[in-house]
Parts: C-alpha cells; sequence; structure tokens
C-alpha cells in the first residue's frame, strides 16, 4: 500500500506524460486523503478553464476520477491527519494540502507516491520513503 498524493493522482487522470508509471502503484494499493478528490477535480476545471478540455471531455475525466477513487484508491478523511499536518506545515515550510499526504504516510508507516518535488524533499525530512516521479 502506497500513499498517493494529488500530483500523481492527477498526472494518471489526465494522462499527462509518464501517466502510465502511476498504474502499477494503482493496482498494487493506494490510498489517500479524501482532499485528493477536490484537487484533481479542481485541476481538470483548471484545464477546462484553459480550454484544454470541453465541457464534456472535462465530464468524462471527472467520472474517471469518480470510479478510480471507488474501485481504486481507499479514501480516508482528512481530518485524522490534520494535527500532524499542521506540524510538518510549519516545520517544513511547505502547504497544508502537501502536508496531509505526508501526515497520511507518516502515521500509516507508508511510501508516498508524488511528482512534487518540493513534497517529497518534506517526506524524505520526516523520514518518509517516497517514489518520486517525472
Amino acid at each position: 500500500m502506497t500513499v498517493i498524493d494529488a500530483s500523481a493522482l492527477t498526472k494518471f487522470v489526465l494522462k499527462e506524460d509518464g501517466w502510465k508509471e502511476v498504474a502499477p502503484y494503482l493496482k498494487a494499493g493506494t490510498v489517500s486523503v479524501d482532499l485528493v478528490v477536490k484537487e484533481v477535480a479542481n485541476a481538470v476545471w483548471k484545464m477546462f478553464k484553459k480550454g484544454a478540455f470541453s465541457i464534456e471531455e472535462s465530464k468524462t475525466i471527472l467520472n474517471a476520477l469518480k470510479e478510480i477513487v471507488e474501485k481504486v484508491v481507499k479514501i480516508e478523511g482528512e481530518h485524522e491527519y490534520i494535527d500532524e499536518a499542521i506540524k510538518i506545515a510549519f516545520n517544513r515550510d511547505i502547504t497544508i494540502y502537501d502536508s496531509l499526504y505526508i501526515a497520511m504516510a507518516k502515521v500509516k508507516g507508508l511510501n508516498l507516491l508524488t511528482i512534487d518535488e518540493t513534497q517529497a524533499n518534506a517526506a524524505e525530512a520526516e523520514n518518509i520513503a517516497t517514489i518520486i516521479l517525472e
């Protein structure tokens, strides 16, 4: 089981360069905080606003996201990790959003899968094994 953050799940859902690298982790088992759904959905919305996707394409992608989080990614409430996330955010100078994924990995003793180098550095500073995809 691996904690997947929004950057990695966004890469997969939007089929960005290297998206297939995420698939083996999804197949092996991933978990995330419920924030991941909002963050990935927001990334889809941003791409729609930029004209990268039509409204219909955006709906299709969001339906795929919904299916992924229902069937593949185990979702847990972020409230369980907020206290640890706040500590990490202040100690490592990163956002609470990013800290939530780190906190989950820390509390559960799991690896973290991310694309975000700043987040990866903070996770490693917290002694969390981190998988960084490009």
